[in-house]
């Protein structure tokens, strides 16, 4: 049986009564993903990053890549069950506060689709918690869709934008009539 490679983001908003803050939840979700099945190979410092939805309170964000045998739909039900361990409830508010939320960004069979799970994350190419914490360990690493690096996806999501200036014909007072 072949053996995977997967990207993984991690993000929590809240405290857990054991492991506590949320940078320690995501300390202690990293030991987590290197048992039972699973080789923990890399994992990206942990960043600090704005909430988006409802809540508001602010994300600690990582990024890890994971070794193991298990095909995406096995590896997603292992996910979850681990973000259940560390209390997060199925269903709740999209983009509320959790606990531990882990997603597969990239695997190293490519592209995946099936009912409830869709590699790479459909998002993830706009998210700069997810590339910023990512460039860091997969780099170059493609994006099976694009063919563009990590590094490059997050130059472009991270580029300075030129401000928009105003037509001068609009700028500029009209002299001469009223």
């Amino acid at each position: 049986m072949a053996r995977h490679r997967y990207l993984i983001a991690l993000g929590s908003n809240m405290r857990h009564p054991r492991h506590g803050a949320p940078e320690a939840v995501l300390r202690a979700a990293f030991k987590a993903l290197d048992r039972k099945r699973l080789t923990l190979e890399a994992a990206s410092r942990i960043i600090a990053s704005a909430p988006q939805g409802p809540s508001r309170r602010r994300y600690a964000n990582a990024v890890a890549i994971v070794h193991t045998r298990l095909r995406p739909p096995r590896l997603l039900r292992r996910l979850q069950r681990l973000e259940a361990r560390f209390g997060r409830r199925p269903g709740g508010m999209a983009w509320g506060a959790r606990v531990l939320d882990l997603d597969i960004v990239l695997w190293s069979g490519g592209a995946f689709a099936q009912d409830d799970l869709v590699i790479p994350h459909p998002l993830f190419r706009t998210r700069d918690f997810v590339l910023r914490p990512a460039v860091q360990i997969a780099g170059k690493w493609r994006d099976p869709l694009s063919g563009l690096t990590l590094n490059h996806l997050n130059a472009r999501l991270t580029r300075p934008r030129p401000a928009l200036r105003a037509h001068p014909s609009r700028t500029q007072p009209r002299h001469g009539g009223p």
